[in-house]
């Protein structure tokens, strides 16, 4: 490299977008992912030793994957070279190729070659490469935002060590926030900015996880925001929400307007208000809530307020939040839309709360004696003692049902489960009726 050459370089790196200048050079600077690269694993273990095979690196955009990358470019003896799938074409392969087998014949060298969005390569393209890696020419590390089990050559994916990326923690992220305004040599330290806390929690909610989403709002709020009195730049809030081109939604997570939303949601799902719950769900999802904690707020409903008036209400609810789980956003919130729609539309029950009266009677009548037909007579010498005596067998009578006293005597006559004419609790509560008014036998 000649003196031009190091000056564009230098240049370059100190005008080079923030999430690039904060790119970690060593493992120790890495911010999550502990999964893949805590002390105690194996690709930590293996950047360290310079001992890396080839890899695919896997997950949501600002993750860490061209970052993990760039740390075994600085820290690897082999050669590194980095091509981008998306412009990146055969003779530029061959190129590589060319290179690494000379590095390989002269010096011994290794190549590395790391594509960055290796799912655009065609099959072709793929293919082209795999005899090379599979004779050691070059060692692979492939990066994908999309699932490589559909978009990798299966024979490249049998030769390599998939890791997958998660999205970066709320804790994660304000670490970064945090370095990119304070830090001096590669944040913005040098401007002299201050960020509010609010502004913080609000670019962790909103960034998903997207470590380059925070970072690229930090910079353009510190480079655009006029300096105050003090002398010095205050990313606020409305700074914050400016920057990453979303409105703030009024929505404290641990204040009232929190509960008021959720209670809102809640109300009109079972006030049977589609219209109101999706505003509701939409406000919050905007917002940032947790959609594991919106989808608990769903199956609590339809136990609640649908009840057996919808037994299948329950069921897509909880179909819903393990969905959810398992996709996350941005398309979580078609699911829980589905799901606030099916309980906000379903008749309504709630006679299920009849277990806050028997919790109550149970308070204060809790050593009521079970009736002795209905103890255990399984045991040897539970006769000797009279436990079971008189059961009646349910099924052996018409419509499966006898009149027999179930609960403690004293407590004869209680009502705990009352229900309604709604829904298919109209079928119970007609059931009911009719085995009662044809049963046989009498309370013994």
């Amino acid at each position: 490299m000649d003196l031009f050459e190091y000056m564009r370089e230098t240049r370059k790196e100190k005008e080079a977008p923030l999430a690039a200048r904060l790119r970690p050079t060593c493992l120790e600077e890495v911010v999550g992912q502990k999964h893949i690269i805590g002390k105690d694993k194996l690709l930590y273990r293996a950047i360290k030793a310079d001992k890396i095979s080839s890899l695919i690196f896997y997950g949501p955009p600002g993750t860490g994957k061209t970052t993990l990358a760039k740390v075994i470019a600085g820290t690897t003896s082999s050669e590194f070279v980095q091509l981008n799938a998306t412009v990146a074409g055969k003779k530029d392969m061959e190129e590589v190729i060319g290179n690494a087998k000379q590095l390989q014949g002269m010096y011994g060298k290794r190549t590395i070659l790391f594509i960055d969005e290796i799912h655009r390569f065609n099959k072709g393209q793929q293919d082209y490469l795999l005899p090379f890696v599979e004779d050691g020419t070059i060692i692979l590390i492939g990066a994908t935002t999309e699932n490589p089990y559909f978009e990798v050559n299966g024979a490249l994916l049998s030769r390599s060590v998939i890791f997958e990326l998660k999205p970066l923690e709320k804790e994660e992220i304000r670490e970064l926030i945090e370095r990119a305004v304070y830090h001096k040599e590669k944040g913005m330290g040098a401007y002299e900015a201050v960020i509010e806390e609010e502004a913080i929690e609000f670019l962790t909610d909103l960034s998903g996880g997207d470590a380059r989403h925070a970072l690229n709002a930090i910079e353009l709020g510190i480079l655009t925001t006029p300096r105050s009195e003090d002398g010095k730049i205050h990313i606020t809030l409305e700074v914050a929400s400016e920057c990453i081109q979303k409105r703030v939604v009024k929505y404290d997570k641990k204040g009232d307007n929190h509960y008021d939303t959720i209670s809102a949601f809640i109300k009109s799902m079972r006030g049977s208000d589609p219209d109101a719950a999706l505003f509701y769900l939409a406000k919050m999802l905007y917002a940032g809530e947790s959609v594991t904690f919106i989808a608990r707020r769903i199956m609590i409903c339809a136990s609640e307020d649908v009840g057996n008036a919808d037994p299948q209400a329950l069921q897509l609810a909880v179909a819903a939040a393990q969905a959810v789980e398992k996709i996350g956003m941005p398309e979580a919130q078609i699911i829980l839309a589905q799901a606030v729609t099916y309980v906000a539309t379903a008749p309504k029950s709630n006679a299920a709360l009849g277990i806050f009266e028997a919790m109550e009677e149970v308070r204060k009548n809790g050593n009521s004696k079970i009736p002795v037909h209905l103890q255990d007579a399984h045991y040897k010498g539970a006769k000797n003692l009279g436990r079971g005596t008189g059961y009646l067998y349910a099924h052996d009578y018409k419509n499966h049902y006898v009149k027999q006293q179930y609960l403690p005597y004293e407590l004869s006559g209680k009502e705990f489960y009352r229900p309604d004419g709604n829904g298919y609790e109209a079928k119970i509560k007609a059931h009911m009726k009719k085995i009662k008014e044809e049963a046989e036998g009498e309370m013994p």
